[in-house]
């Protein structure tokens, strides 16, 4: 096995199958027979799938490893941490090497069966084609009621257009990736960013299914952490709505001030403590709400500044190739003489 990590794009590897995996272990065998299937029947031989280990804690990494062994096309990239699924995505974007890039989930709610269809519009000239959901599956009311207006929000409070009812699932182009890559922030929202992009995409429809085993491993708190990563990352309305409130409060303060030295010049004692101590709080709590929103943008400048890794990788996995057997029969003879 090699450990190193080739940059180097392989001559002849058409497509590149991403997948983020955190304790996936009930779903990995379902996920690679569907998929192997899938690629072999698409891109025999010229394909790679990289799984990309989040930091699991159940027996996932080592199922890769495994099947790396079983099969040279699985790549396996092992995080030092749990970094979350949109650094465990973009490392596996990072690493892969084909001119073609699927990205999946491993809990196979998108159908992989869905490659050859957006193959097809990327040969029709889209630089990606993206799923859209019409259906959701084994899914909650809430989940569903959330998503569809955490979508249509996000639509209208962004400066670009991302597509809605749409998540990472997609097929893209290299120099897509390329550009991709090469954008460094370190708050990532991949779907957002591919948007931003440009270039020509279009939309593929699909029924989204079940989750094939386990738990779903974004609760509420991930998925407004989720929102609001999103949110501040393509959408500058949160401060300029912070503004707009800071002016509201004041016309109000200033009426309010009004009416009272109007009664107070007219001899009238103006009654009503209570509804000058709601005033104020009310005020209070707007000035927090627009410090949060300040604090929340400072933060993540702050975060930015330290030019961190956005991840660290512990291991790639990979069954080693040798594409000149008498060049490496020599090499090993020569490592055995210098021994």
């Amino acid at each position: 096995m090699t450990l190193g990590i080739d940059r180097q794009t392989e001559k002849g590897l058409i497509l590149s199958v991403v997948i983020p995996c955190y304790n996936e272990q009930d779903n990995m065998e379902a996920l690679l027979d569907r998929l192997v299937s899938v690629c072999e029947t698409a891109v025999p031989g010229g394909y790679e799938i990289v799984l990309v280990n989040d930091g699991s804690s159940d027996q996932t990494w080592n199922m890769i490893t495994r099947a790396s062994d079983a099969n040279k096309s699985i790549v396996g990239v092992n995080l030092s941490r749990n970094c979350g699924h949109q650094l465990a995505l973009s490392a596996g974007l990072e690493i892969c090497q084909g001119e073609e890039i699927f990205i999946l989930d491993a809990d196979l709610q998108d159908p992989p069966e869905l490659l050859p269809e957006m193959r097809q519009k990327l040969a029709e000239g889209y630089d990606v084609a993206y799923g859209t959901r019409v259906h959701r599956e084994g899914e909650t009311w809430f989940k569903r009621f959330s998503a569809s207006i955490f979508y249509r929000v996000l639509d209208k409070l962004s400066d670009v257009s991302i597509p809605r009812d749409t998540g990472d699932f997609r097929l893209m182009t290299r120099r897509v990736l390329n550009q991709l890559n090469a954008m460094p922030e370190r708050f990532r929202f991949v779907r957002g960013m591919v948007s931003w992009i440009g270039f020509k995409q279009t939309a593929v429809p699909y029924r989204r299914d079940e989750r094939f085993a386990g738990e779903t491993h974004y609760p509420l708190q991930k998925m407004i952490r989720f929102a609001v990563d999103a949110v501040t990352s393509f959408s500058t309305v949160p401060l300029r709505l912070a503004s707009h409130l800071g002016l509201l409060c004041s016309l109000i303060a200033l009426t309010m001030f009004g009416w009272v030295a109007v009664n107070f010049l007219l001899g009238h004692t103006v009654p009503g403590w209570a509804s000058l101590a709601s005033i104020i709080l009310l005020m209070g709590g707007v000035q927090l709400l627009v410090l949060g929103i300040f604090g929340e943008y400072l933060g993540r400048m702050y975060m930015e500044t330290k030019q961190r890794p956005l991840y660290i990788i512990d291991q790639v996995y990979r069954q080693e190739v040798c594409e000149n057997p008498v060049h490496q029969y020599l090499e090993d003879i020569r490592k055995l003489v210098n021994d």
